[in-house]
């Protein structure tokens, strides 16, 4: 679940959750979520079927959610791609791609990129985490989020893209051995990183101004969604802890400072608890000490994190979270797994979501 891209949807995308989960090529600290739930991830992944629910309440859902349109919205007439194009990538090599025909992206956000950018008929393959309706029926070519080359070569790609977490490093290095332009890009980790994303995965299909159309689009959303956040009462924003659960594999934490989930928070305009109690790391399971000293006043969570506990019966059986003012008030954020960490084209929506849950009947802020 782009957790987007660790333990699930992206996302890390639907159930599947975060694209991240996989094994490090060289995978840095900055990895944060993807990078550095990878291990625990795939453990959960394996254990749950990629975040299978546990049953009990479904979460709730706000009108016009992800949830309800799991697709993605592509550009009305994007322009020919102009190749080839010889383009940076993450790890350091130089990368010439001269066609487009078939493409496969190796992680859920970077699919919705590309499809958004309207190259969805050209994509021939999907990494396990791109499970929004365009892209659903294609053949799936990772295992529990590791890429098999086999797969992927067996497609006959003209480009393959990839990120810092994706792995494992011998497949990338098999892919690329085999003469195929393969383009790594840096992972998203917060809000500024949508713009940079965007640009990055057109310049390499060639359309750098529909990368500059679909940047400023999205960019333009998000301020609107901005714009709608209520006034707080007193100044005092809401406290909202970001815990990624999978009840069927015992995996309970809280998000830190670099869980990947404190720029979308702040965006909504709210305060993240872990960060804010100072939890500087990306993830430390829960205790009720950790949680009474986080004080959150709302809870975000994965659908199918909250599905796996049990829904709100399940949740507030966690030891510590029923004693804080979220648990009182049952109050939970909840958005679909793939896309919540995913900073992407689709990221307005998810901002929305928060804010239209977590401002909901005069709640905290209003």
């Amino acid at each position: 679940m782009h957790i987007s891209q660790a333990f699930a949807t992206r996302s890390p995308e639907g159930s599947e959750g975060p694209d991240a989960g996989r094994a490090s090529r060289r995978r840095p600290a900055r990895g944060r979520a993807s990078a550095a739930l990878s291990a625990a991830v795939a453990l959960a992944l394996v254990l749950t079927g990629c975040g299978g629910g546990g049953g009990g309440d479904s979460a709730p859902k706000s009108a016009g959610s992800t949830a309800d349109a799991d697709r993605v919205e592509p550009l009305a007439a994007p322009p020919a791609p102009k190749l080839p194009v010889t383009v940076d990538s993450a790890d350091g090599t130089e990368v010439t791609i001269g066609s487009t025909d078939r493409i496969v992206p190796l992680t859920g956000s970077l699919s919705e990129i590309v499809f958004t950018l309207g190259f969805g008929k050209q994509v021939v393959a999907r990494d396990i985490t791109a499970t929004f309706e365009q892209a659903e029926k294609l053949p799936v070519v990772t295992r529990a989020h590791d890429v098999s080359a086999e797969s992927v070569l067996s497609l006959k790609p003209t480009i393959v893209l990839a990120d810092t977490t994706t792995g494992p490093a011998e497949a990338i290095d098999q892919i690329r051995d085999a003469g195929i332009p393969l383009l790594v890009v840096e992972p998203a980790k917060e809000l500024a990183d949508v713009g940079r994303r965007i640009d990055t995965v057109a310049e390499a299909l060639g359309v750098p101004s529909a990368g500059t159309e679909l940047k400023e689009r999205t960019e333009s959303r998000i301020a609107a969604v901005q714009k709608s956040i209520p006034d707080h009462k007193g100044g005092e924003k809401p406290r909202v802890a970001f815990l990624y659960l999978r009840g069927s594999a015992s995996v309970y934490l809280l998000g830190g400072a670099e869980s990947g989930a404190g720029s979308l928070l702040e965006a909504a305009g709210a305060v993240d608890a872990g960060k804010e109690s100072g939890l500087d790391k990306d993830f430390t399971a829960i205790t009720s000490e950790a949680l009474a000293k986080a004080a959150p006043d709302a809870i975000l969570l994965m659908t199918k994190g909250y599905e796996s506990v049990g829904g709100m019966d399940g949740l507030v059986k966690i030891p510590g979270i029923a004693e804080t003012p979220a648990g009182m008030d049952r109050r939970i954020v909840t958005v679909d797994d793939g896309v919540l960490l995913n900073y992407g084209p689709r990221t307005d929506r998810v901002l929305a979501e928060i804010v239209e849950q977590l401002y909901a009947k005069g709640g905290t802020g209003q």
